[in-house]
């Protein structure tokens, strides 16, 4: 009996390692700053590697590897991770910078303000550049890792 194809799809298993890899640096290297143990950080974003930039050029890395750099669904891959990096250090970036200012303007409201009790809004969403670069260096590394361990393994 065969194993289901989703199980032996070398793209997406580089892309879910990579991701994995990505948020388990980011939980030791917040346990190593702050002395502490905080369990958000293996599924959160922001930080420092990107999570969202490893799992995508794990999966564009890897489409390349296995079918060609030169077909149609690299240049999908391909695509689609420029346009997640370029939102993780633009859009989201600056709407958590948005957010921390936010945060800060709620807290020094009086007590008596109808908004002095609101919930503080996620200040972490996006990534500076250094770190969607060390998620990118992430993403490939895994994916030629996966395809040098399949190769010799054949």
């Amino acid at each position: 009996m065969s194993s289901p194809s989703f199980l032996t799809n070398y793209p997406l298993i580089c892309a879910f390692i990579a991701f994995a890899v990505a948020q388990s640096i980011k939980f030791f290297t917040s346990w190593y700053k702050e002395k502490r143990w905080d369990i958000k950080q293996l599924v959160g974003s922001g930080g420092m590697p990107s999570s969202h930039s490893s799992t995508v050029t794990a999966l564009a890395t890897a489409i390349g590897l296995q079918d060609g750099f030169g077909g149609s669904l690299f240049a999908t891959a391909l695509i689609l991770a420029c346009i997640v990096m370029f939102d993780a250090t633009g859009v989201r970036l600056h709407a958590g910078r948005q957010a921390e200012v936010l945060n800060q303007i709620v807290y020094e409201l009086p007590a008596e303000h109808p908004l002095a009790d609101s919930r503080p809004l996620r200040e972490l969403l996006g990534h500076t550049p250094p770190q969607v670069f060390a998620g990118g260096v992430l993403g490939i590394v895994t994916s030629a890792a996966g395809y040098f361990i399949i190769q010799t393994g054949r």
